[in-house]
């Protein structure tokens, strides 16, 4: 059973080991293919020039147009790493043979096995719970699972993003995997039939839905919600007391957790600093980074969480293996079709 908890110690002799590791290469480049948009990810390429010496080259762009890219290229791509966000995107790179099998010892011990590619063609860097949200002031008694966030009694409360969203796909893929496609399509439906409104907006509007009345029950990754404690966000920092919240399923499989990872371009031509690059990735140093910079749940367990991270409290994480979740993902769309989930 996995935990995350805000008392988790940061390792720093890991850290060094792994970055010493990286240091053998200290020469040469890296050329990242990057779909992550975060401008504190800018500390992760710098400390780790300055630990290696290896020069860093990013492109970036949105995940579909970047696997595109890289199958166009063929063996002539400059990509070393595609780096993006969610399961599903990560399972599309290894469909389009964009990412090649690499062996680490690293990776394979700091990275929890159910955050690897069983061909280890990706890993799993950051992760964000994908938890229930409510108003403290219409619901007295919130859905305490997943499953239940179809129970007529809800009818007109929640809100959700469309299904051609790529969380909304895993989820229901991880659904399909916990509970059977019988379970699955039951529950999309009754999704559909509680729906407060149409699918629309990303995770932030599924919460200003909240806030403005429109939604009374809403779905949505805990890094918007925790980014909304730390700063300033329009439509929720200035009434986020209204929202309560509950980590789904803590007596059963546990919350649900979105992935952001990476891997090894299939013609990488820098395929050893590639490798020291991801290993870096899971060091403690670059773990903490991500929490601290982008409010997500560090991958490697004993990492100490932000403060922002650290107040929505412990919970029990889904540990199902997100590579079996990614061979669910066309039966999850087909689901979606068929009950008419926008």
């Amino acid at each position: 059973m996995k935990r995350f908890s805000h008392t988790s110690t940061f390792a720093l002799a890991a850290a060094a080991v792994i970055v010493g590791a990286c240091a053998a290469t200290a020469e040469g480049d890296v050329n990242i293919y990057s779909s992550r948009h975060y401008d504190t990810d800018e500390r992760l390429y710098s400390d780790f020039t300055e630990a290696t010496g290896i020069t860093i080259n990013r492109i970036e762009g949105k995940a579909d147009e970047l696997i595109a890219r890289m199958q166009a290229e063929g063996a002539n791509s400059p990509a070393d790493i595609l780096l993006t966000v969610d399961t599903s995107r990560l399972k599309r790179a290894v469909d389009a043979g964009v990412l090649q099998s690499i062996d680490s010892d690293i990776l394979e011990t700091r990275i929890p096995e159910n955050l690897q590619d069983a061909d280890n063609q990706w890993f799993g860097f950051s992760q964000r719970a994908r938890i229930i949200f409510y108003d403290k002031n219409e619901v007295s008694e919130p859905p305490l699972d997943y499953l239940s966030l179809a129970d007529p009694k809800y009818k007109g409360m929640v809100c959700h993003r469309s299904s051609s969203n790529v969380y909304s796909q895993t989820l229901l893929a991880s659904v399909i995997e916990n509970h059977g496609e019988e379970a699955a399509t039951a529950w999309a439906q009754g999704m559909v039939d509680n729906f407060a409104r149409d699918p629309q907006g990303g995770d932030t509007d599924q919460l200003r839905g909240i806030v403005s009345g429109e939604c009374d029950i809403a779905v949505a990754n805990t890094y918007y919600f925790a980014r909304a404690m730390r700063t300033d966000v329009s439509g929720v920092t200035e009434n986020i007391d209204q929202i309560g919240w509950v980590f789904p399923a803590q007596e059963a499989e546990g919350a649900h957790m979105n992935l952001s990872g990476g891997g090894v371009a299939a013609h990488a031509p820098n395929r050893e600093n590639a490798i020291a690059f991801l290993e870096y990735l899971s060091s403690d140093q670059a773990q903490q980074y991500f929490s601290a910079g982008n409010d997500e749940f560090p991958a490697v367990e004993g990492v100490a969480m932000s403060d922002s991270v650290a107040k929505l409290g412990e919970f029990k994480a889904d540990k199902v293996n997100l590579s079996a979740v990614a061979l669910n993902l066309p039966t999850a769309q087909k689901i979606f079709n068929d009950v008419g989930w926008k």
